[in-house]
């Protein structure tokens, strides 16, 4: 089980449903299209600072696969241009998620929760 988070380039949205209507035309957009556009520069680069602290899981020893915080891999696999959708391990999210929204911060990127349809927290 797996907890996902969207991270894009772009404005802030003013809130929730305006984060809500972008991540569902992001979606459709690289998720559900025909778009492999290579993941853009910033997108890479905020990959790169979360792999920094958390490994992917296609660079871990295969007896350490299992304690990883990414739900699969290579993390730039689920990257199309400007937006990146990955999943966090259920069980690491507490301590992960706020990193991710952290990291998106200081990156300039948007971090949205599609479960709650929110957002990311900070706290």
């Amino acid at each position: 089980m797996s907890f996902n988070i969207a991270v894009w380039e772009g404005e802030t949205p003013a809130g929730d449903t305006e984060a809500l209507a972008e991540f569902q035309r992001l979606s459709a957009k690289y998720l559900d299209g025909d778009d492999a556009t290579e993941p853009s520069p910033a997108i890479k680069a905020f990959i790169a600072a979360m792999t920094a602290e958390y490994p992917d899981i296609v660079d871990l020893p295969d007896d350490e696969v299992d304690d990883g915080v990414w739900s699969d891999g290579p993390l730039i696999g689920n990257a199309r241009g400007p937006f990146f959708y990955f999943g966090i391990v259920f069980s690491q999210v507490e301590d992960v998620a706020p990193f991710v929204a952290r990291v998106a911060l200081e990156h300039g990127l948007v971090c949205f929760d599609p479960q709650s349809g929110t957002l990311c927290d900070l706290s």
